[in-house]
């Protein structure tokens, strides 16, 4: 499944909804999350942890061998795993399940599924960026409509358009949270620390955006324009688009959840710094 980025209130308000027919068959769960991938979306979200130490001003060297340790115990796979599984009980629908897992389970889709996860765990950040960017100055250059399906997917992916404010979120508990672990000495409080992440909304919301078309270019570039055109249409599906906003929300409340275990972690590596 597509990487997928939400602000963690949509999912508080999903699962307040009234009336929603859950799918409480975990096994029929357990099922959804490899057929579509996500079980391997969930498990790159240990990659994101070498973004920590430059959040709190700190380098990931100075903790050496340690944080290698410490970041696979808090990001461990089975622990992500049974955090999605329990929050997707309680939220996803099952005609829902059915609508994603179905369309996943075709050649097309399983298809989609290797060259997704492949992209997900590698950590050829730079080799990516540098093959998506000259895929893209390519179609450019011959006018490709590929350039304007692919847009299409990542919006249709990201319906509520709320990257920027999932991002936001997990940066301020993840500070909040090693401030109280005594990591750093953080001199805002948390209206404060928001708004200021707030200045930067327009900056963000634009590499975002040129990221997933890089991201998008590289991770889809076997496949032919009449495919990813299917792929397109398929993601643009309401069903489909409701699956994605929980999927999101999901992803990044797990994401949140670990970046908080990891601050409280972080306490026995790292005297406090001020930030």
């Amino acid at each position: 499944m597509r990487a997928v980025r939400y602000f963690a209130f949509t999912l508080s308000v999903l699962l307040m909804m009234p009336g929603l027919a859950f799918a409480a068959d975990r096994a029929k769960l357990e099922e959804f999350l490899e057929v579509t991938g996500f079980d391997v979306a969930l498990e790159s979200i240990r990659l994101s942890a070498s973004s920590a130490p430059d959040m709190l001003g700190l380098e990931a060297e100075a903790f050496g061998s340690e944080w290698t340790r410490l970041t696979t115990e808090v990001f461990a796979t089975d622990v992500m795993h049974d955090l999605a599984l329990d929050l997707l009980e309680k939220t996803l629908e099952d005609d829902l399940l059915t609508h994603a897992a179905d369309f996943y389970a075709t050649d097309l889709g399983q298809r989609l599924v290797v060259a997704e996860n492949s992209s997900h765990m590698s950590e050829e950040g730079e080799l990516k960026d540098e093959s998506g960017e000259a895929i893209i100055a390519g179609l450019a250059r011959i006018d490709s409509p590929r350039l304007d399906y692919l847009e299409r997917m990542n919006a249709a992916s990201d319906s509520a358009g709320t990257a920027v404010r999932a991002i936001q979120e997990v940066q301020v508990r993840f500070l909040m949270a090693a401030a109280g672990a005594g990591v750093i000495e953080l001199q805002l409080e948390e209206p404060d620390l928001r708004a200021l992440l707030e200045t930067d909304e327009d900056a963000m919301k634009a590499e975002i955006e040129a990221n997933a078309l890089i991201g998008s270019a590289y991770t889809y570039q076997a496949f032919s324009d009449a495919e990813v055109l299917e792929y397109t249409e398929a993601l643009e599906n309401p069903k489909m688009r409701k699956v994605y906003d929980l999927m999101n929300a999901v992803q990044y409340e797990v994401m949140a959840n670990r970046f908080e275990a990891l601050a409280v972690a972080m306490q026995r590596l790292q005297p406090s710094q001020e930030l």
